[in-house]
């Protein structure tokens, strides 16, 4: 089985080499690529990989800032619970592994946020430990190149490609497993894409099977859609004299550790909620709705603007703040309440995005 030597191959000669946490064997920085890189285009994540590092340069710096320090350098990126998971990982390597990661892909996989995968890149990027990868795009590479049918994400699917990402290593002797790893997830990212794939580059499509049989676009297998659930709820832009009321999102859940708008019935009274926070109310200005999607629902917002007399809260419930607009570019803040934010900003309060006013 000459797969993975070919793939090394292809790799060294056609593959990306100028990322900005590749040729390194720091297990810290490729740690950190590999936790952003999940569910997000390398594009988006190079500028969000260059500012982090500047702020935590080491797993020390990393373990000995605060949670809160930390959100704020990954807002906008999603999948908040990683850089959570990120966060506990580094203090785990502080106190456990006396500041330096484990050595080996099963240590590394016991650390929080870290699955089998991830692990093995790690490993093989740091330490050149022959840990196949089973990401995504590597999925949808093995589907195709041995013809395997059925929902990637069911277990006795997986297992089969774990069995042949362990077999592809087993069978090549002193493969470079950095370039073998490398080279599987270059492929399925900029080849063996999920979309009109480029079959006629691809180094291994003389022994694919989707290519022999034409059926590209039907591997990987396709998951069973399902209807994503509606939610929705109203948003309170509260401001006074130039500062927003956020509220910090609990954990665990959508947004955990962010700072927020506060939250009420879509069906309430802007002035009632306003008045519950403690807060004198002047009048309430309906927002243009939108909607965000998350992975498993959808949720409808409806903000409304509410300019309040003063500033003094009631017992808060959760931690609360005002924020200047000077500190908004800089707070960690969901991406679409920041959108929200800055829009509203830009157009001039209340502004154009009005609806109508009571």
């Amino acid at each position: 089985m000459d797969f993975a030597p070919r793939i090394v191959a292809w790799q060294r000669q056609h593959g990306r080499h100028d990322l900005p946490w590749q040729n390194t064997r720091d297990p810290y920085r490729i740690w950190l690529s590999e936790i952003m890189l999940q569910q997000t285009q390398v594009a988006t994540v190079i500028p969000y990989y260059e500012r982090f590092l500047q702020r935590f340069p080491d797993v020390a710096a990393l373990a000995a800032a605060a949670q809160e320090d930390v959100m704020p350098y990954w807002a906008g990126l999603g999948y908040y619970a990683r850089a959570r998971n990120l966060h506990r990982c580094a203090q785990e390597i502080a106190r456990d592994w006396n500041g330096r990661f484990p050595p080996t892909a099963e240590a590394i996989a016991t650390l929080p946020g870290i699955g089998r995968s991830t692990a093995a890149a790690i490993a093989a990027f740091a330490y050149g430990e022959r840990s196949p990868i089973l990401d995504g795009n590597v999925k949808r590479v093995f589907t195709r190149q041995f013809g395997i049918a059925g929902d990637p994400a069911k277990r006795e699917i997986e297992q089969r490609l774990w069995a042949l990402a362990d077999a592809n290593v087993d069978a090549a002797p002193g493969l470079d497993m950095a370039a073998y790893t490398q080279g599987l997830m270059d492929l399925g990212a900029t080849l063996c894409t999920r979309g009109k794939p480029a079959c006629e580059r691809c180094p291994v499509a003389d022994t694919c099977v989707a290519k022999r049989d034409g059926r590209q676009a039907e591997l990987p297998t396709p998951k069973a859609r399902k209807a994503i659930p509606e939610r929705e709820t109203a948003m309170l832009v509260l401001q006074h004299q130039g500062a927003f009321l956020l509220q910090q999102r609990p954990e665990p859940g959508i947004w955990g550790g962010l700072w927020s708008l506060p939250e009420f019935d879509a069906a309430g009274d802007p002035l009632a909620a306003s008045r519950a926070l403690g807060l004198d109310p002047e009048q309430r200005f309906e927002l243009a709705a939108f909607a965000h999607t998350f992975t498993h629902y959808r949720l409808h917002i409806r903000p409304w603007y509410v300019p309040v007399r003063s500033a003094s809260l009631r017992q808060p419930t959760q931690p609360e703040r005002w924020i200047t607009q000077a500190e908004l570019p800089d707070t960690a803040l969901p991406a679409p309440v920041k959108k929200l934010l800055l829009g509203l900003i830009e157009a001039g309060l209340p502004g154009d995005l009005l609806v109508n006013s009571k």
